[in-house]
């Protein structure tokens, strides 16, 4: 069975997720073979303050 975690910015609608999780169901069962019931999808919301890339935080304003 594979599961897959996700972790992304906090925000997205929960139909965005539900699009999302649909999208990847599909990919991994016409990828890897597997049914569509055997596929996890574990999504984590983050807070901008809680991730950084390069040592800023991506709640800090961002060089343009």
């Amino acid at each position: 069975m594979p599961t897959f975690h996700v972790e992304m910015f906090e925000g997205r609608s929960v139909e965005q997720k539900r699009a999302f999780v649909k999208a990847v169901t599909e990919a991994a069962v016409n990828t890897i073979g597997c049914t569509a019931e055997s596929v996890e999808i574990i999504i984590t919301d983050i807070k901008r303050e809680n991730w950084s890339t390069a040592g800023t935080l991506w709640s800090d304003p961002r060089p343009e």
